[in-house]
């Protein structure tokens, strides 16, 4: 992933260097089991504790990897190069590259889902504050874009709040799910390699042994993984698109941060665009981008083959960091967010008191009339206030049918806003466990 869109604390992750010193960690921990159970000296394994501290030279691995044709190798060369080739000499005995390759994969993806964790952990907070400064903010909700009835913005915040917050959820499942190694040797049948090895090996890098693995990890598990990725990434752009929509110049009920010497357009210097979430809604594309990739690695023919591993190395990367940027993104949208309660209610009235007609329907019905006939009755006095721009309480007022149903008093105690709010607080219970 470019510059751009990444963050140092996820991009370290899957620097070289720290995929070397990962390789580094499971050889030398698989020479200690070896040796605990005696099947190398216990001086030889020692002896690959010398490299702990060593930084390894990528360059110096890509310069072997350039005649070997293979990374693993490669790697193993240059670090007999620190450790002395006598003493090297049982490092990997009984293992293949895909013990080394997919242990490593998993412990990266495992340390980035830590990061996401926290990401959305961020979120959520910030979800919540916002959710509980605006509880009562009044905003008329919208289906298929058209008013509908009165929400609350604090609604809208608790909305997102409860899906990042199953996403949360998800996500910890989807680590779990990849948090496995595999240290048994060439198919998978601990041929040459005992399994206490991969016991010991998991244990240290604080994962659980692979109950089967054939000569890979199942890619069923990192399938699982990415497309939890590409469900957060969804998530973030449906919280995107809202805000887009709130900061449209005819609606302006809520709108991105504009900070000082910010620039909206180099053509036109009254812009403020929402250029985050339009931002965020293309980072979610490319997070999902690598879903389907993911699932198609699944099949691999017989015991292994490596149509995975090149897309792997682009996916596990991209993914996690295009991610990481955009919840972190997001996060910085939601704190910053500027809300607008006035116009809410001016949109709100743009069509005065249309967005209670459902009541005056119920209340018909309530009171005798058959439902077509108070469809009937409470639409043709609503189109009045669509084409007119009339008040939809007076309309009512003046239809003598309406009147003689629900009498004068009634009809306007139908434009109550509280009827709308009066369940606030029983869905913040569901949804924070309190009601502030």
């Amino acid at each position: 992933m470019i510059p751009r869109y990444a963050r140092p604390v996820m991009t370290d992750i899957w620097e070289p260097a720290t995929k070397f010193k990962i390789w580094y960690e499971i050889e030398a921990h698989a020479c200690d089991a070896m040796a605990d159970i005696g099947v190398i000296p216990r001086e030889n394994a020692d002896a690959v504790w010398k490299a702990k501290d060593v930084e390894f030279d990528v360059a110096r691995i890509d310069e072997i990897e350039a005649v070997t044709k293979h990374d693993v190798i490669a790697f193993l060369t240059h670090l007999a190069e620190h450790v002395g080739s006598d003493e090297a000499r049982f490092v990997h005995q009984g293992m293949t590259s895909s013990d080394v390759l997919d242990t490593c994969f998993n412990v990266q993806l495992v340390r980035a889902a830590d990061i996401l964790v926290a990401d959305l952990e961020g979120l959520l907070a910030a979800l919540k504050k916002r959710a509980m400064e605006h509880k009562m903010t009044v905003r008329v909700g919208r289906s298929h874009g058209i008013h509908a009835e009165p929400t609350t913005m604090g609604l809208t915040f608790a909305r997102f709040y409860a899906e990042m917050d199953r996403n949360l959820a998800r996500l910890k499942l989807a680590r779990e799910e990849v948090a496995t190694g595999a240290i048994s040797g060439a198919v998978g049948t601990f041929a040459n390699i005992d399994p206490a090895v991969e016991e010991h090996v998991c244990e240290k890098l604080g994962l659980s042994p692979e109950p089967i693995s054939t000569q890979v990890i199942p890619r069923d598990r990192h399938a699982m993984f990415f497309a939890t990725l590409g469900v957060i990434a969804s998530s973030i752009e449906n919280v995107a698109t809202e805000i887009r929509h709130m900061q449209r110049t005819e609606v302006l009920e809520g709108a991105e941060f504009f900070s000082m010497g910010q620039k909206g357009s180099s053509a036109m210097p009254h812009k403020k665009n929402p250029v985050l979430t339009e931002n965020l809604t293309g980072l979610a594309r490319l997070v999902r981008m690598t879903v389907i990739p993911a699932m198609e690695n699944v099949a691999l023919w017989h015991e292994r083959d490596i149509s995975h591993s090149s897309v792997e190395r682009g996916i596990g990367p991209d993914a996690t960091v295009t991610l990481d940027f955009a919840l972190s993104r997001l996060t910085g949208v939601i704190e910053k967010m500027l809300i607008f309660p006035d116009n809410m209610l001016d949109n709100m009235n743009k069509f005065p008191g249309l967005v209670m007609s459902q009541r005056v329907l119920l209340a018909l019905t309530q009171a005798g009339t058959s439902r077509e006939d108070a469809y009937s009755m409470v639409q043709r006095n609503a189109l009045k206030v669509w084409e007119h721009r009339t008040d939809f309480q007076e309309e009512l007022l003046a239809d003598e049918q309406v009147v003689a149903a629900l009498g004068v008093d009634a009809i306007k105690e139908k434009f109550d806003l509280g009827y709308h709010t009066k369940h606030v607080d029983t869905i913040f219970a569901r949804v924070f466990g309190e009601t502030s």
